[in-house]
């Protein structure tokens, strides 16, 4: 199977978190980010193609 998203709904996923970072769910797993950035990172790891 093949899973796509787009960078910018990716990034929509990324919410703050009250302490300067942001709280990004992906397939149930949820982790906390420094920077919106690592959600490209995170989404390729679960075996997304990043579409920009």
């Amino acid at each position: 199977m093949i899973k796509t998203a787009t960078f910018e709904a990716l990034l929509n996923d990324a919410l703050p978190d009250g302490d300067g970072g942001y709280n990004f769910t992906l397939e149930g797993k949820t982790y906390r980010l420094l920077d919106k950035d690592e959600v490209r990172k995170i989404a390729e790891a679960h075996g997304y193609i990043i579409i920009y």
